[in-house]
C-alpha cells in the first residue's frame, strides 16, 4: 500500500488477488494521509529504560499525531513531564544514514554543544534515532564531563512508522525496556538511548520520514512565541545547526531563514555533504548575492556529484541555496579548522544575537537570562553606554 505496509495488513480491506491498486486514490490520482488515514487516541506513552552497561537510562515518549494541538503538547512536557520551559532551542539537523566525521570535529561538536546547552538551559532537537547526526548528539551527551551539572533535555521527534521494535512501546503508561539493538536488514531504526525525552509523530504510514519535521517546525515556533520571564519581551530563541546532511537539509535552512522572524543557521563546515555545500556558496556569494559564473558551474556540479542527483533536480536544489544565500545574514558558518575560530558555543549564541532584530537591553537580558556574561561582555556591552544599564541589572539582581 502506499502507506507502507502490506495490503494484507489493512482490515477490512480486500486483498484478494490480483491487486491492482496499490491504496485507494483520490480523484486527481493521488494517495494523501489526510484522505487515507484516521486519527485515535494514543496508545503509547509512559517511560523508557535503555540498558546502557551497568548505567541505565530513563526517557518519557508519547506516540502522537504529526498535526496534534500544540498547547497540549506543550502542557504535557512543562506540567505533566516536568520539563523546565527551554531559554534556548537547539535544532540540529543533518544526515539520518551514519556517517563519519574527523576525530577533531566531532570533539569540538561535541564540547561545544553540549556547553551551549549546559550553560544557557536550552532544549536540543534532533530527529532521535541511533543513527546520523542523532547519534552523533547522543555522544556528545553521553560524553559530557560530568554527570552531576544540569540534565539537558535532548528530544528527539522521529516518525513513529520508522521505529524499530515498537511494539515494546504500545500500552498506556508502560514502563519499557528497550532494545537499541536493531536487525542489521531492517529499513527501520532504533531510538539513541541519550535523548531524553520523545515525541514519535505519527501519520500513519510505515518506514516514511517527513511530516515529523511539520510536529518539529510547528513545536520550534510555538516555544518561540513562550516568554523566558514575565519581565522580558524576548520569546524563547531557536536556532539551526547543521551537521552534514542530504538535500532536505538545505530546504530546512531555506524554510528557517525565509521565516518572519528569521531563525538564524549554523552551518558546521568540514563535516560532508549539505553542510559543505552551504559553507562553499556562502564564502563565495559576495555582497551582491550572486556568484561567478565558474563557481556557480562549480557549486552545480558539486550538487550533482553530493546528491547523484540529475541536471533537473540539481538545477532546482540549486535555485533553493541561491534564495537561502539572499538571507546570508542569518548563517553563520562555523569552521573548526579556522585559526581564529570561537568555540562552537559562542558561534551559537552570538549567532542568535546577530541574527535578530533585538536591542542590546533586549541582548542583554538574553545573555543574562543564559547566565553567560561572557557574551555580554564581548559581544554586546562593546558600547559605552550600555555599561550603565548592565551596572542597573547588577543592582537589581543582588538587591
Amino acid at each position: 500500500c502506499c502507506c507502507g505496509r502490506l495490503i494484507g495488513d489493512h482490515p477490512r480491506v480486500d486483498c484478494s488477488w490480483p491487486v491492482y491498486q496499490a491504496a485507494p486514490l483520490t480523484d486527481d490520482g493521488e494517495w494523501s494521509v489526510q484522505k487515507h488515514t484516521k486519527m485515535s487516541p494514543t496508545d503509547a506513552f509512559g517511560t523508557i529504560n535503555f540498558q546502557d552497561g551497568d548505567h541505565t537510562y530513563h526517557a518519557k515518549y508519547i506516540r502522537l499525531s504529526y498535526d496534534s494541538n500544540l498547547d497540549q503538547l506543550l502542557h504535557l512536557m512543562v506540567k505533566e513531564w516536568q520539563m523546565e520551559l527551554p531559554k534556548l532551542v537547539i535544532s540540529v539537523h543533518g544526515g539520518i544514514q551514519n556517517f563519519k566525521l574527523p576525530s577533531k570535529v566531532k570533539q569540538v561538536f561535541s564540547k561545544g554543544l553540549v556547553k551551549a546547552a549546559e550553560t544557557t538551559g536550552a532544549w536540543i532537537i534532533t530527529e532521535g534515532i541511533n543513527s546520523g547526526v542523532s547519534r552523533h548528539v547522543g555522544d556528545a551527551l553521553k560524553g559530557r564531563a560530568s554527570p552531576h551539572l544540569r540534565k539537558i533535555c535532548a528530544v528527539g521527534i522521529p516518525p513513529w512508522g520508522i521505529i524499530e521494535n515498537q511494539r515494546d512501546l504500545i500500552g498506556k503508561d508502560v514502563v519499557c525496556l528497550y532494545q537499541t539493538l536493531g536487525n542489521p536488514l531492517s529499513k527501520l531504526s532504533t531510538l539513541n538511548s541519550m535523548h531524553s525525552h520523545f515525541l514519535m509523530a505519527d501519520d500513519g504510514t510505515v518506514g516514511k520520514y517527513g511530516n515529523e519535521m511539520m510536529l518539529r517546525r510547528n513545536l520550534e515556533k510555538y516555544i518561540s512565541l513562550q516568554k523566558i520571564h514575565t519581565r522580558m519581551g524576548q520569546g524563547v530563541p531557536v536556532v539551526g545547526l547543521v551537521v552534514e546532511g542530504g538535500p532536505n537539509v538545505i530546504l530546512m535552512v531555506w524554510e528557517y531563514v525565509r521565516a518572519s522572524p528569521a531563525v538564524p543557521v549554523v552551518v558546521y563546515e568540514g563535516t560532508g555533504r549539505a553542510a559543505d555545500i552551504l559553507a562553499f556558496t556562502h564564502k563565495h556569494t559576495g555582497d551582491t548575492g550572486e556568484l561567478r559564473p565558474q563557481v556557480k558551474e562549480d557549486v552545480l556540479v558539486m550538487i550533482q556529484n553530493t546528491f547523484s542527483l540529475g541536471q533537473k533536480q540539481s538545477s532546482h536544489l540549486f535555485h533553493i541555496l541561491m534564495e537561502c544565500m539572499e538571507h546570508r545574514e542569518s548563517i553563520t558558518i562555523f569552521d573548526a579548522e579556522s585559526e581564529d575560530q570561537q568555540d562552537i558555543d559562542l558561534a551559537i549564541l552570538t549567532a542568535l544575537l546577530k541574527g535578530t532584530n533585538m536591542s542590546a537591553s533586549d541582548q542583554l537580558d538574553l545573555a543574562l537570562a543564559w547566565n553567560r556574561l561572557d557574551i555580554a561582555k564581548k559581544h554586546i556591552l562593546v558600547y559605552g553606554q550600555h555599561w550603565k544599564t548592565f551596572m542597573e541589572y547588577g543592582r537589581h539582581m543582588y538587591t
